[in-house]
């Protein structure tokens, strides 16, 4: 399985988001924890497709991140508008993961 920017890509180790409003509680619970912006989800396929959520009171700022972490593009979207993104589509077919977060050592 590859290696995409700074998400660990071990089966093993990968978490699957179950639910869409588990989405927000991920990425607050990884800046709180890591200290860093945003949280990286990859969905399950031939490519494993990478992405770094950020979210904003009102907006979800989704970079689609290559395999050395940089932005390939940008999409702002309302977070009422974000049930109807294909990243839910990817949650709801059981493809959405993320990498646990622990504090740094």
């Amino acid at each position: 399985m590859p290696s995409h920017g700074h998400l660990a890509c071990n089966a093993q180790t990968l978490v699957n988001v179950l639910a869409p409003e588990d989405i927000e509680f991920l990425i607050k619970e990884s800046e709180v924890i890591t200290g860093r912006p945003g949280r990286t989800f990859a969905v399950a396929g031939a490519d494993w497709q990478a992405y770094r959520l950020h979210w904003h009171q009102g907006v979800v700022k989704i970079d689609r991140i290559d395999i050395a972490g940089r932005v390939q593009s940008t999409e702002r979207i309302p977070t009422r508008a974000f049930h109807e993104h294909r990243l839910i589509e990817a949650l709801a077919s059981g493809q959405l993961f993320t990498s646990p977060v622990s504090f740094p050592s």
